[in-house]
């Protein structure tokens, strides 16, 4: 059986800026690609009402799961309604069970909005449940006993909201493929007018370039770089067991 990671994002988009470049490398190694945004997008937009953005979102989202070679699963619920709550909790707990990652990403503990923070609540919960028969799922699914690592992806900007730096733990070199990263977030076309409006962002393409190449200059090894920080193992897997690196290889690079 092929090996699985799985990508838990709160936004379209969100996978293609923080996490692209590490899937595509695993990817590469034989690993089966998972993809999944929480929130469908729905307020992405100042031109269109959240049905029709909801739905240009959703096309736009399976199109970039579909040239990454991903699986892509349907979204939970609306922008700004991601909550750390049973409902929400049960849901996504039915599909980690379902996909049975060796690998969960997801986003990092402290973030620039609620949404990225509470879906990376709800991603390390649904993986740590994922053994427990006793806890019930939306649908019903079976329990599953195998170990997974969790890794937190950079905040945006590569800051917490305070604006403390946030250095990784894990560097991945993406060099090779910032240019697939590139195109793989120019799928969401249209997120680059509502970038522009709503953050400032004069280009939404290079700013996926300068994340990266930022990460990449504090690595003192690559050019381009995504960032990981894993999860503590306890109720997930074996101590000083991390996937991400060993698969990777000379791609990675952890630091103390």
């Amino acid at each position: 059986m092929a090996r699985t990671a799985f990508a838990i994002a709160a936004h379209p988009d969100d996978i293609e800026f923080l996490m692209a470049g590490t899937m595509l490398h695993l990817a590469e190694r034989g690993f089966e690609l998972h993809y999944m945004t929480v929130a469908n997008g729905c307020c992405g937009s100042t031109v269109t009402d959240r049905e029709t953005t909801a739905r240009i979102r959703r096309q736009e989202s399976e199109q970039a799961a579909a040239a990454m070679g991903a699986i892509h699963h349907a979204p939970l619920c609306d922008d700004l309604g991601i909550f750390y709550e049973p409902s929400t909790l049960a849901r996504l707990a039915s599909v980690v069970r379902a996909v049975a990652p060796e690998i969960v990403l997801t986003h990092a503990p402290v973030d620039y909005m609620e949404d990225h923070v509470n879906t990376c609540r709800l991603a390390v919960t649904a993986a740590f449940a994922r053994g427990m028969p006793n806890f019930s799922v939306d649908p019903p699914a079976a329990a599953i006993a195998d170990p997974v690592a969790l890794y937190h992806a950079q905040p945006y900007s590569h800051r917490t909201p305070l604006g403390e730096v946030v250095l990784p733990t894990i560097w991945v070199d993406t060099s090779s493929v910032i240019d697939r990263k590139a195109e793989l977030l120019a799928l969401h076309a249209s997120q680059k007018a509502w970038l522009d409006t709503s953050q400032g962002q004069d280009s939404y393409l290079e700013t996926l370039r300068s994340l990266d190449r930022e990460l990449g200059a504090w690595s003192n090894a690559f050019a381009y770089a995504e960032g990981w920080r894993q999860h503590a193992s306890i109720g997930f897997g074996p101590a000083d067991w991390d996937p991400l690196s060993t698969a990777l290889g000379d791609l990675a690079r952890r630091k103390p």
